[in-house]
């Protein structure tokens, strides 16, 4: 997962631990750790690691750092202790895409920014032990790179009919309910759901803001249960260290592959059905 100081990766790892250990427990305690100055001291460092223009109040980090970090960090803590913090409206930024399309861009404020990365960093160790191995996008260890190769070494192993589903506009219509849902399924902290209901009121009435920092966490545990259900496809169909069904997906798009031995082409219709009812 992400470097981190020692006491805040010492804590990513027991979360993951436990979480993996223990796949039903609710987590509770948690804000108190979002609101550490070490953890939003971190959160900053990684904001401005990826850079990225001002948000709508035009504060940059050149700004901040005049002003002084160790200050804005503490105004921020102290409005995120007394809940007094509230996100501001995201800046939209059109980017050109082939075809003479555009992809609609959501740029949080650098303050909003860090309050997202100190959430993620609390709750990304949660739910990466609950994610799947055929999912690669935006996770520690995981890359684009990696999801080809297991396209391409499924594609040797016969799975040559294959399942190409790009999710039109995802980001935009992820359903804000849904997410609070399934993040309050392992977790049992009123502040922090409180928050994460903050930050997403700020993209909308739905959609994650492609852009913020949360969001790619927030989209994984979004499309978790059709991972699951391409994982139990796999396992069903498993003899040995051979299945008939493999899936990689990255972000918004999935690729599902099946063998084309006339005897799994049953598998075709039953995947393809299962998917228009996730």
């Amino acid at each position: 997962m992400t470097k981190a100081p020692i006491r805040l990766q010492d804590l990513r790892r027991r979360l993951y631990v436990k979480a993996k250990a223990e796949p039903s427990w609710r987590f509770w305690g948690l804000y108190v750790h979002v609101c550490k100055m070490e953890t939003l001291q971190h959160a900053y460092q990684m904001a401005k690691k990826n850079d990225g223009a001002p948000g709508i109040d035009g504060v940059t980090f050149e700004a901040i750092e005049e002003a002084g970090v160790e200050k804005f960090l503490s105004q921020l803590r102290e409005e995120l202790v007394q809940r007094w913090y509230r996100s501001q409206r995201l800046r939209k930024v059109e980017i050109p895409k082939e075809g003479g399309k555009v992809r609609q861009l959501s740029i949080p404020t650098i303050r909003d920014r860090v309050v997202q990365g100190a959430l993620k960093l609390i709750l990304e160790p949660i739910f990466e032990a609950d994610f799947q191995p055929g999912s690669f996008g935006y996770r520690p260890k995981k890359s684009a790179h990696a999801a080809i190769q297991r396209v391409s070494t499924s594609i040797l192993q016969g799975k040559t009919y294959v399942i190409d589903l790009d999710l039109r506009s995802y980001f935009d219509t992820v359903r804000h309910h849904i997410v609070l849902q399934k993040v309050a399924q392992r977790v049992s902290d009123e502040q922090v759901l409180c928050l994460l209901k903050l930050l997403l009121k700020a993209s909308g009435k739905r959609g994650v803001p492609q852009g913020g920092i949360v969001s790619p966490l927030l989209s994984n545990l979004y499309l978790n249960e059709v991972d699951k259900m391409l994982e139990r496809a796999n396992e069903v169909t498993r003899l040995g260290r051979w299945t008939a069904v493999e899936y990689a997906r990255f972000a918004d798009d999935l690729v599902i592959l099946v063998d084309c031995h006339a005897r799994h082409h049953w598998l075709r219709g039953t995947v393809e059905r299962r998917l228009g009812r996730n």
